[in-house]
């Protein structure tokens, strides 16, 4: 067999998307990243490639707040695509490395977003869909959703999150239980582990998405940035660090939004959060009547 080029890996330089879709809704507030394949949307060098960059899109995009990351057809993603792997479009192993990097910043860059990141989860989330779900602040699955890390099946180990972040979110003893073995699981197993927040009818999915969104939205913005960031930070910091640095990120918030004497940034709201709850206004209560009972049976 013929081996196929190796696909360049390109960030930037898409002038327009043809495996993606990347629309604003809810005044530019909301980015929702689709992307349909084929059936059961392997992730396939190509449609890899559009990803990264519509990531790195959102990145730049100041007026995003939230991220919605979501495969068409009623599948998130079963992962790279094995065929094309099988067919050599991976290249040669330093080639690999390259890609498989290429794949970690990818990665890495959802989970550093300044905005709320939401993955919606459904029929198959298996392999680099898990770990995209894993670089995710939220998990909303169907419950007929499966999940799982089937690589060790086909002589292969993951590259960018299945092992290292899922060690992080679900521990050791689990994380070899998925890995190693590389059996196929319920959504409900995922949210009792830890790795969905929520699994819900698929009939109700996208209501239980936009009440996500619409709880998110009406936060103050940069201070949902401060505690991403900082609880990104701590989760790899050993404890005394961690304390300090959360000390520090509320002197931040102090600054930014407690005085409305102190410097506007645009969406943060100097005076107003303290002033809310001291007087019980219309902005407490819009906040808290999404909040207070969210998810919390």
């Amino acid at each position: 067999m013929e081996p196929r080029p190796v696909p360049a890996l390109r960030p930037q330089g898409i002038d327009s998307y043809k495996e993606i879709s990347f629309d604003r809704t809810h005044d530019g507030q909301v980015g929702v990243l689709t992307w349909q394949t084929k059936r059961m949307n392997p992730l396939s060098a190509d449609l890899s490639n559009e990803l990264v960059a519509a990531i790195e899109e959102a990145y730049a995009d100041e007026r995003l707040k939230i991220v919605v990351l979501r495969g068409v057809g009623g599948f998130f993603s079963v992962g790279d695509d094995l065929v094309e792997m099988h067919q050599g479009a991976w290249g040669d192993p330093n080639q690999v490395m390259r890609r498989i990097r290429f794949y970690q910043r990818f990665a890495n860059t959802i989970e550093e977003l300044d905005k709320v990141t939401i993955a919606v989860a459904e029929g198959f989330v298996l392999g680099g869909g898990l770990e995209i779900t894993m670089a995710c602040d939220f998990v909303l699955a169907a419950q007929s959703c499966r999940w799982g890390m089937p690589e060790v099946d086909s002589g292969m180990t993951p590259g960018w999150g299945g092992t290292t972040r899922m060690i992080r979110l679900i521990g050791r003893r689990r994380a070899k239980e998925v890995n190693m073995i590389g059996a196929v699981h319920s959504a409900a197993r995922a949210v009792e582990w830890g790795l969905f927040n929520r699994a819900v009818p698929e009939e109700e999915l996208d209501a239980e998405l936009a009440r996500l969104i619409d709880v998110m939205l009406v936060k103050n913005q940069q201070t949902l940035r401060q505690l991403k960031f900082v609880l990104n930070k701590n989760a790899d910091a050993d404890v005394q660090t961690a304390l300090a640095f959360e000390a520090m990120n509320e002197v931040i918030t102090s600054a930014v939004n407690w005085s409305p004497d102190t410097p506007n940034i645009p969406d943060a709201e100097p005076g107003r959060g303290l002033e809310a709850f001291a007087e019980k206004n219309e902005l407490w209560q819009r906040r808290r009547e999404r909040a207070i009972n969210f998810w919390s049976a």
